[in-house]
């Protein structure tokens, strides 16, 4: 009951202070402007994630008992602070070096404190336990890195949302198979935020998110992500769902920004540029440029997303040897169907263009409509005009 209650209240709250906080941010004029990586129209208030978090946390210390909270509580203040971090690159951008201190202290916290890691591999490659460092490691790069490329599939409304609310949903009822209820409680309460954010930032939004909500919900998922696959990989069948193949689940929760910066990664690597440099080669710009508005983006990759977990869940017998590969190849498979497809869609739109040689036409009659009607000469002449 409580956690239909947490999520209630989330939405309540995040319903009530969106309005409020648009409001706000178009009074100070604190607009992201188009142009450059943005392909939005008009410029549109940031910062959303404030509603979000802050609805959550609501929603969350409304509910959550006191042992919950004790148990919790790192996850919770990691949180808190990976929202302040966004928070501050919104208002005052920070450097990268200066981003990366400040998401290595929630790491710490969640690794470190609350034990939230990658135990071993739970058998893939025939591994079972890694060293504790090892474990670390492995971990905090994988916070890190994940938690980023979260942030850079912001980039079409309603998108950044919707994946996290298929995640989110999915872990929730997991959490609470596995009977841990803490993280099932945390896991609704969001999605509960995450809702109320969508309705005002549905193509076409009124609001986006920000590194404030991208970043705070790319932590907060890729933690839940990283703590069900250490349960599902070490518990017990009896104990809840399991599912033999830990790391293809984690992948599949995770799919399209695990995909999103692997591709970039290697085109860019493999044409000479910058992987960290920004442009407009993301997924969702290339379903944009196959003609796909904001909100089919949206829908078609949080289907794509649900149908790698179905996948996952349905073969929850195989193990990683097996269902790893798998994913890999599914994904290639339709990365290179996207690319065919929007190099054949921008050939069509050019072919339905006029050439240069039409266009100059064009502009020919356009020039001579638009010119002013003269008299004619012969009007003047003696022979019509009676000059008694």
């Amino acid at each position: 009951m409580n956690i239909f209650l947490s999520t209630a209240t989330s939405f309540f709250f995040g319903f009530l202070m969106t309005p409020v906080l648009i409001m706000i941010l178009k009074r100070i004029n604190f607009m992201e402007a188009p142009g450059g990586r943005k392909i939005h129209a008009g410029s549109i208030p940031s910062m959303g994630g404030i509603a979000i978090i802050v609805a959550s946390f609501l929603g969350l210390f409304s509910w959550l008992s006191f042992d919950q909270i004790v148990e919790t509580r790192y996850f919770l203040v990691a949180l808190g602070i990976m929202f302040s971090v966004g928070l501050r690159d919104d208002l005052i951008e920070l450097t990268a070096f200066q981003k990366l201190i400040g998401q290595s202290i929630p790491a710490f916290f969640v690794i470190v404190m609350a034990d939230i890691r990658i135990s071993g591999l739970y058998g893939f490659l025939g591994i079972y336990e890694i060293p504790y460092l090892v474990s670390v490691a492995i971990t905090f790069c994988a916070i890190l890195i994940l938690t980023n490329s979260f942030n850079l599939i912001d980039g079409a409304d309603g998108l950044a949302g919707s994946l996290s609310l298929v995640t989110l949903t999915i872990l929730g009822f997991w959490f609470y198979t596995a009977d841990m209820i803490s993280y099932s409680l945390i896991s609704f309460t969001l999605v509960g935020g995450v809702l109320a954010f969508l309705v005002f930032n549905w193509h076409p939004a009124k609001i986006f998110m920000g590194d404030t909500g991208s970043l705070s919900l790319g932590f907060a998922l890729t933690v839940l992500v990283i703590l069900f696959v250490d349960r599902t990989g070490t518990m017990a069948p009896w104990e809840g769902l399991k599912i033999n193949a830990p790391f293809a689940a984690g992948m599949a929760f995770l799919i399209v920004p695990i995909y999103d910066t692997v591709r970039i990664f290697v085109k860019r690597s493999l044409k000479g540029k910058s992987p960290l440099k920004p442009d407009k080669s993301h997924v969702h710009h290339f379903l944009i440029r196959m003609g796909l508005k904001h909100d089919q983006v949206a829908l078609t990759l949080g289907t794509v997303k649900l149908l790698f977990i179905a996948l996952v869940f349905f073969g929850y017998m195989l193990n990683d040897h097996f269902l790893f590969p798998i994913l890999i190849l599914v994904a290639v498979g339709l990365g290179v169907w996207m690319d065919k497809q929007t190099l054949k869609n921008i050939k069509n739109n050019c072919k339905k263009r006029p050439s240069l040689s039409e266009k100059q036409g064009i502009r020919k009659k356009k020039l001579l409509s638009r010119r002013k009607p003269e008299i004619s000469k012969s009007v003047f002449s003696d022979n019509e005009i009676n000059m008694n």
